[in-house]
């Protein structure tokens, strides 16, 4: 029997997918503002940009975490993962799809999304992404 056979398949999924599929995650675990960013044909390293804010860095952590488990769960491995230490910035590079997560002050400071002002922006609700509502929107609605 050949080697290649033995290797556990790897899921094949579009660029498109994935970035949906981590949008969808870490709006379940009640990241905000996301920004999708289509930056196909506008760059070399990636197809997708996605950038969200968090709370607090414990909360950029277990976002990260999350989703490193959830997709590693699917056999998707990340090429590489910065910044899970202090919680300030994550950035986790999928290939196709980048995602960056911020402790929302950092995130103003950076300013991901005006380096990429050309790009596309996608709304979760145009890709069918479902977020959850907030302690405090419930509030507010009753």
């Amino acid at each position: 029997m050949k080697k290649e056979a033995l290797a556990p398949k790897k899921p094949v999924l579009k660029p498109e997918d994935l970035a949906r599929l981590m949008a969808q995650l870490a709006l379940d675990r009640k990241i905000h503002d996301l920004v999708i960013l289509d930056v196909r044909g506008l760059s070399s390293y990636a197809d997708f940009i996605l950038v969200a804010s968090a709370r607090s860095a414990r909360h950029v952590q277990g976002v990260a975490d999350y989703l490193e488990e959830e997709l590693y769960k699917q056999h998707i491995t990340p090429l590489g993962i910065e910044g899970t230490t202090e919680g300030q910035w994550v950035l986790m590079d999928y290939g196709d799809v980048v995602f960056h997560l911020f402790f929302e002050p950092v995130r103003e400071f950076y300013d991901i999304e005006g380096l990429w002002m050309d790009a596309a922006r996608i709304k979760p609700e145009d890709w069918g992404l479902v977020i959850p509502e907030t302690t405090e929107e419930k509030n507010e609605s009753e």
